[in-house]
């Protein structure tokens, strides 16, 4: 009886030992694959690489005459090249913009001459290439970006708030038929607030070419946080007025700094 059970015993031992080597193969596959995926990214983690497929990120500007916000979505091509996606709203000022106060009236500061407020609005693609990529996950990646796109200038009247014949005042702006009011500093007592001149804002469209480079020092590969410094030139279909008593211009050129972060996938 004692024999028997051993043999049975083996027999149910051998019988295991057979199963466990036909366990599904497409199981087995799929846990070495996985397996192989983690310790890729690990690597990768490790050396700094960034291989990624989408990132999305947002950021802000400083212009040499302006400031502004930006998103971007990007659409990796390989590990050294990207589509980027981007859309920009900045205000743009002019260097002759002075802000005047009137002391015996408390509204808003004046600024004098000014015709308009002036909002590009960009949409364009660039295209990206890593320079150099980090040393590990906790160093700098570098890049270029180049390309260009749409650029439509969004013009909002500058208003003041002038004294009228009757004692009363009113808000008029440079094309106004009572110009006079506009420019007349003994009747001006302030200037617009953020919700005057929307109504009458005009479109003039133009196009624009950006150039940049872009150092991604994000603490780890899937986050994204950099600091990005360029180029920008925008041309529009018509002169853009902005102040009295200069030259309008159609061509912009100028130089900017960006900070930006987000995540990529």
């Amino acid at each position: 009886m004692k024999k028997l059970f051993l043999y049975i015993a083996f027999l149910a031992l051998g019988n295991t030992n057979v199963f466990a080597q036909h366990i599904p193969s497409g199981k087995k596959a799929k846990r070495e694959e996985k397996n192989k995926r983690i310790n890729a990214i690990i690597k990768q983690e490790e050396e700094g690489v960034l291989k990624y497929k989408t990132h999305f990120i947002a950021g802000f500007n400083l212009t040499n005459d302006g400031y502004g916000g930006f998103l971007e979505y990007a659409k990796a091509q390989s590990v050294k090249k990207a589509l980027l996606f981007q859309l920009d709203i900045s205000e743009r000022k002019n260097s002759k913009e002075q802000k005047m106060q009137n002391l015996a009236y408390p509204s808003s500061p004046v600024i004098y001459g000014k015709i308009n407020f002036f909002y590009p609005v960009k949409l364009g693609v660039q295209e990206q290439i890593l320079l150099g990529n980090k040393g590990n996950k906790n160093g700098v990646a570098v890049s270029c970006n180049f390309g260009g796109g749409f650029s439509l200038g969004l013009l909002r009247p500058y208003l003041v708030e002038a004294i009228k014949d009757d004692g009363t005042t009113e808000f008029v702006g440079y094309d106004a038929p009572d110009n006079s009011a506009f420019l007349d500093l003994n009747r001006i007592v302030g200037g617009p607030s953020f919700g005057d001149g929307w109504k009458n804002l005009k479109l003039i469209p133009g196009i624009y070419l950006k150039s940049a480079i872009r150092f991604d020092y994000g603490k780890y590969n899937e986050m994204v946080n950099g600091l990005e410094i360029g180029l920008t030139g925008e041309f529009y279909s018509k002169k853009i007025p902005q102040m009295i008593v200069i030259n309008q211009k159609q061509l912009f050129v100028g130089a900017y700094i960006a900070l930006f972060f987000g995540r990529r996938k």
